[in-house]
């Protein structure tokens, strides 16, 4: 049975950082693209940064230059582990933000985790 778990979310000041984790796991055959949106209050859910099994990474405008997505994968693709690095916060970024794991297209997701940026 596939899991996809969040965890790192919190309040943090602007111009602050914040590392967000996802672990996706219950699959022998690996997860293709595993990436983060995030739903500001009010807003429609949007996708943050992805990246492929083979490391390609995508982002959103809005955050380019200021988040990095990483990925690590277990060697029998047991699991695969995605990071959001998030640098020079915005009370913008302030949303929920839920990790997304693709298997064989099918997307799998996270709870969601609170991001709160504010003074």
């Amino acid at each position: 049975q596939v899991q996809v778990v969040e965890s790192g979310g919190g309040l943090v000041q602007p111009g602050g950082s914040l590392t967000l984790s996802c672990v996706a796991s219950g699959s022998i055959f690996g997860f293709n693209i595993m990436g983060w949106y995030r739903q500001p209050p009010g807003k429609e859910r949007e996708l943050v940064a992805s990246i492929t099994s083979g490391g390609i990474s995508n982002y959103s405008d809005s955050v380019k230059g200021r988040f990095t997505i990483a990925r690590d994968n277990a060697k029998n693709n047991a699991k695969s582990t995605v990071y959001l690095y998030m640098n020079s916060l915005k009370s913008e970024d302030t949303a929920v933000y839920y990790c997304n794991a693709k298997l064989m297209n099918v997307p799998y997701w996270g709870q969601g985790t609170q991001v709160t940026v504010s003074s």
